[in-house]
């Protein structure tokens, strides 16, 4: 079994244990549930839920698999699923094997339920204890020749979700760095919207190709560019451009992250949800997911941000909402997403 984009092949249980963390960005915690679909032997999608609580509802875990499956579904063409739940027996594994009929149900082939239980693996679709031991499988993620191949890959499996929200939390400028930067930037927009509508997109244009171009040749931008840059993506216009300009690469994804993370409070939304398209067309959908969530927390109506995440979390590819952006201010294209897209179902 292979990554779509990756080619890194997992022989064995314990290699797909130590390839989890890194299909989803993150190691997955206790009462974590993985649904991992397959196309021919390569692996092209994953999806990460909460398992319910111990004790809670029925009716939860059904609200639960009732998410996942049309998510899956919509990944078609898809050979099978390996299912792999986090914790301990008495909680994971009949939540599993319901997870597993319920895909099953509906039409698709579920090769394998695995729960990980600390350093350990256990099948619960393979009773043979010549491959599957009934005490499980010991595996050492530290030593896997999967997590060497990943590192050299580029891909990174943080140790949990708030690891992969420091990318981009908002950080205290030194002194009054951002918010005076942020205020100058303020009022110069203030005196260039006098110029009209076309002066302000004219401005976005130089003041996004700039910003990237330094970014690409190792420079950080200093406060006052990261404020007058914010500002302008405050215009749906510069905004849209900005996430036409962006390439689908992690040094895009780093670019947008900072910015996102050095915003002024307010004008977080606009870089947020730039950073949320551009992960999203790598295949990160968890970070995608989390950086749309932030532009919603600061503010509950930037549409952008809610329409990327209903699709995130439908499961859906970038392709079903880039028209949204391109409709108005087509000019550069955006090019073709990453196929092996992760997702995070909360």
């Amino acid at each position: 079994m292979s990554f779509s984009e990756n080619k890194l092949t997992v022989r064995s249980s314990a290699d797909l244990a130590t390839a989890v963390p890194y299909l989803i960005g993150f190691h997955p915690g206790e009462g974590s549930i993985v649904v991992i679909a397959c196309r021919d032997r390569r692996i092209v999608f994953a999806a990460r839920g909460d398992l319910p609580a111990p004790g809670s509802p029925a009716h939860q875990l059904r609200e639960l698999t009732a998410h996942l499956v049309p998510v899956v579904q919509r990944q078609q063409p898809i050979t099978d699923l390996v299912i792999v739940g986090y914790g301990a027996p008495g909680h994971v594994d009949p939540a599993l094997r319901a997870v597993g009929d319920a895909f099953t149900a509906a039409g698709l082939a579920v090769r394998e339920l695995l729960r990980v239980t600390k350093t350990r693996i256990f099948s619960l679709t393979c009773d043979d204890p010549a491959c599957c031991p009934p005490r499980g499988t010991p595996f050492d993620p530290t030593t896997s020749l999967i997590a060497a191949q990943a590192t050299v890959a580029g891909l990174v499996a943080r140790p949990d979700r708030a690891a992969v929200a420091s990318r981009f939390a908002t950080v205290d400028s030194p002194g009054d760095g951002i918010p005076h930067a942020t205020n100058d930037a303020t009022a110069r927009m203030a005196a260039l919207k006098t110029a009209g509508s076309t002066a302000v997109y004219e401005a976005g244009v130089h003041a996004v190709r700039g910003a990237l171009r330094q970014h690409d040749g190792g420079t950080h931008l200093t406060d006052d560019e990261v404020a007058w840059l914010t500002v302008l993506l405050t215009h749906k216009s510069v905004r849209d451009l900005a996430a036409n300009l962006t390439q689908p690469h992690d040094q895009h994804v780093t670019f947008w992250a900072e910015i996102t993370r050095r915003a002024d409070e307010p004008l977080v939304p606009a870089p947020a949800t730039v950073l949320a398209l551009t992960a999203w067309r790598c295949g990160d959908g968890v970070l995608a997911a989390m950086a749309a969530e932030r532009a919603l927390q600061v503010n509950p109506d930037y549409q952008l941000a809610d329409l990327l995440l209903q699709a995130l979390h439908a499961g859906l590819p970038p392709s079903a909402i880039e028209q949204t952006i391109t409709s108005t201010h087509p000019s550069p294209s955006i090019p073709n997403p990453n196929p092996n897209t992760a997702s995070e179902q909360e």
